[in-house]
């Protein structure tokens, strides 16, 4: 009785937290992402005159492993660090694409293996506080190669395979850099029972 009205009270509060958006103004729209600033109502009265906002398309991602139970990495370019970025399989969801569809589209584009047995794992945020997207992490299973690489004009991929024991240690060497697929990983290995 005491945690489901502590539980109560918590939710309350939370709700209590939101802030009320008066007006929005487009500083930048792009393909990519689009900028806004938001004048914000606290829930005590106080005006935020300009909050940012970044508009970013959604994402999905893969923990995608092979036939033979091999995680496909990919290795790409990524200009804002400037880094050769180890990454699993990932990109933007087109328009009005489901998210499961997207992520065999790109899993298809970005390492030429197709996938018929997909899990959606988690749907995260890469930055709550300044971005709107989210990403749905799945794990894909099974895969098999059945085309070449389809690359968008400005892509660079190269495909990898690793085994499970080899990509913890990756993760444990801080060898993959890009937060959202850490977290991918994360829940896949622990779906696979790999998080000892």
């Amino acid at each position: 009785m005491e945690i489901s009205i502590f539980a109560h009270m918590t939710e309350n509060r939370s709700n209590d937290l939101k802030w009320k958006t008066l007006s929005s103004s487009y500083i930048h729209k792009g393909p990519w992402a689009t900028l806004r600033a938001d004048k914000c109502e606290m829930p005590d009265g106080r005006i935020v005159p300009e909050y940012y906002v970044l508009e970013y398309p959604n994402w999905v991602n893969a923990v995608a492993l092979t036939e033979d139970n091999k995680i496909i990495m990919v290795k790409q370019y990524r200009h804002a660090a400037n880094i050769v970025s180890l990454e699993i399989p990932g990109g933007v969801i087109d328009g009005d694409e489901e998210p499961a569809f997207a992520m065999r589209r790109e899993l298809l584009e970005e390492t030429g293996y197709e996938f018929n047995d997909i899990e959606l794992l988690s749907v995260v945020y890469a930055n709550p506080s300044t971005g709107t997207n989210h990403t749905y992490c799945y794990l894909a299973k099974g895969g098999k190669k059945v085309q070449g690489q389809s690359l968008d004009e400005h892509e660079e991929i190269i495909v990898e395979e690793y085994t499970i024991a080899e990509v913890k240690q990756l993760l444990a060497d801080n060898k993959i850099a890009q937060s959202l697929h850490c977290t991918g990983l994360f829940y896949a290995l622990m779906k696979l029972g790999e998080l000892k």
